[in-house]
Parts: C-alpha cells; structure tokens; sequence
C-alpha cells in the first residue's frame, strides 16, 4: 500500500467556482497526519486556490501538482475549516504545525525533497499574513 493512501483517507473531489480560479471542496476530504495521529476533517464548502504560488515561481512550481492534497489542508487549517474527530476536542494548530503538518502532507504525496522543502519555506516566510487573516 503506498504512502498516499496510508495519510490521505479519502479522495479530493472538488468543483470549480465561477471565478475559475478557486474551487470548493465537494465531499469530505481526510488526511491523517502521522506525526501526531490526527485525523483532519475537511467538510465540504471548503474554498480554496490550491498552491498560492506567485506568478514569477510558477515556472518552477506549479499551481497543480503532487501538492495539490497537502494544499488544500493546509488551507483547511490557515483558515480554521477543519475538524479532528479522533481528538477529544478539536486541536488546535498553530500556524508552525499547519506549515509542517504541509511538508509531511507533500512527503506522503511523493513531491521531491527540494520542492517540499522549498514550498514550506515559502509557507514559513510569507504566511503570516494569511494566518493573521483567520
């Protein structure tokens, strides 16, 4: 059995929004995250961009890809629109454990270790933003 199906629990399935530049998440989407054995939720409604990848990057990586599951989490979990059902109460992450909990979503996802890396190091510097927005 592969990595993927072992921490991404159930398919993405998403419908494009009128803008066609975001999309909403259709069905229940769940991702175990192993470092700390949390089920997280995703329910449907969730909007998201996938990769906010500026412009200028894209040409080394792209809006879609390997990432686009570990994205969406880590949306889910920037803006707060998650759950964690096999947690007594609802954990809360802080932005420094949504940015990781992105990076082991990208290892299990099979992104090669320059792009998570570098991808999580966009999240760690340009975030915050985002974060503060919750």
């Amino acid at each position: 059995m592969s990595r993927e199906r072992n921490s991404f629990l159930t398919p993405l399935v998403v419908e494009v929004m009128p803008s066609g530049k975001t999309f909403k998440v259709a069905r229940q989407f769940t991702y175990l995250w192993k470092r700390k054995f949390i089920e997280i939720h995703i329910s449907p409604g969730l909007v998201t961009d996938f990769a906010s990848i500026p412009r200028v990057c894209r040409l080394i990586i792209a809006k879609l890809g390997k990432h686009t599951k570990a994205s969406v989490i880590h949306d889910a979990l920037y803006q707060g629109e998650y759950t964690t059902p096999n947690s007594p109460l609802r954990y809360e992450f802080t932005r420094a454990e949504a940015d990781l909990c992105f990076r082991d979503g990208n290892e299990d996802l099979g992104v090669v270790i320059w792009k998570r890396w570098a991808m999580w190091a966009a999240v760690r510097i340009g975030g915050w933003l985002a974060w503060r927005k919750r």
